[in-house]
C-alpha cells in the first residue's frame, strides 16, 4: 500500500500490480490501519482510493487461498473480517471516499468499488463479481450495497451469473458516477477531490450518515434525523457562512 496525506486528501493507493492487487494479509491489514488514520485525523477531509498496474483489484488471492488447506475456513474468515472493518470505516468516517477505478474490478476489487461515496472509472475499466466462478460467496460488503445500488434481480444477475459490465454500463446501472478516458482518470479524481475539500465537512458527513441509514428506517424516523442534522448544520460555524454566503450573493468560505 502506498499512503500519503496532501492538501487535506488521504491518497491511499492498492500496489500489489505484479498480482492484480489482489487482497492478502498484509494488504487488508494496512487497509484497516489507514483507514483509521483517514477516521481519526481531522486533517483528511476527503479519501482517494486508487490501485497502480493494469488492474483496480481482482480480489482475494486465490494463490494464497488455496495454500491455506485445512485452516482455509479459520483464514479466510479473518482476512474477511480484516476486509470487513476496514469497509465499515470508511464507510461511517466523516470524510467522503472518492475511488477511481483503473481496470479490472473483480470479486473483492469490485465490492470495494461499491463502498466509495463518488466512483469514477476508466472507460477500459471492467467489473465483475467472479465470486461464484470460484465456488465462493460474495464479501466485502457486497450483499448489503449491490442490491441497493441495482436492485435484487440485476444483483442476482451479477453474483449468479458473473456478468462482466464495462464502465459505461456500469454507470448506466448506476454502480459508478461517471466514465471517462483512460487518460482523465485521475485528473478527474483529483478534481471531485478538490471540490470536496473546499465544501462543508459537516455537512458532507451529515449526507453520509442520513444516506447510510435511509433505506433502513421508516419516513418518520428518517424526517427526525433530517430534522436533527439540519438543525445542528446551520447552527455550526460552516453553516452560518453558508447561509450568510448565499445571502450576500458571494462564495462561502469553509
Amino acid at each position: 500500500m502506498e499512503f500519503r496525506i496532501e492538501d487535506s486528501i488521504a491518497h491511499v493507493t492498492l500496489n500489489r500490480p505484479e498480482v492484480g492487487n489482489a487482497i492478502n494479509a498484509a494488504l487488508v491489514n494496512e487497509i484497516v490501519r489507514i483507514a483509521r488514520i483517514c477516521d481519526s485525523d481531522k486533517s483528511v477531509r476527503v479519501v482517494l482510493l486508487t490501485a497502480n498496474g493494469k488492474m483496480f483489484c481482482v480480489g482475494g488471492d486465490l494463490t494464497l487461498f488455496s495454500s491455506m488447506g485445512d485452516q482455509a475456513e479459520v483464514q479466510l474468515k479473518e482476512l474477511a473480517d480484516q476486509l470487513h472493518k476496514a469497509i465499515s470505516i470508511f464507510a461511517r468516517m466523516d470524510a467522503p471516499l472518492v475511488i477511481a477505478v483503473n481496470g479490472m474490478a473483480a470479486g473483492g476489487g469490485f465490492s470495494l468499488c461499491l463502498t466509495g461515496d463518488y466512483v469514477v472509472a476508466a472507460e477500459s475499466a471492467k467489473f465483475t463479481m467472479a465470486y461464484t466462478s470460484a465456488g465462493l460467496s460474495p464479501d466485502g460488503s457486497s450483499t448489503y450495497f449491490l442490491p441497493r445500488l441495482v436492485g435484487i434481480r440485476k444483483a442476482q444477475e451479477l453474483m449468479l451469473l458473473n456478468r462482466t459490465l464495462s464502465a459505461q454500463e456500469a454507470a448506466q446501472w448506476g454502480l459508478i458516477a461517471l466514465a471517462v478516458p483512460d487518460e482523465k482518470l485521475n485528473d478527474e479524481a483529483l478534481a471531485v477531490c478538490r471540490s470536496l475539500v473546499q465544501g462543508p465537512r459537516h455537512a458532507q458527513s451529515a449526507v453520509k450518515r442520513l444516506l447510510f441509514c435511509s433505506l433502513q428506517n421508516g419516513l418518520e424516523e428518517q424526517m427526525e434525523l433530517e430534522g436533527h442534522e439540519i438543525s445542528r448544520a446551520a447552527a455550526s460555524p460552516e453553516g452560518r457562512e453558508g447561509i450568510a454566503a448565499f445571502i450576500e450573493k458571494r462564495r462561502p468560505r469553509f
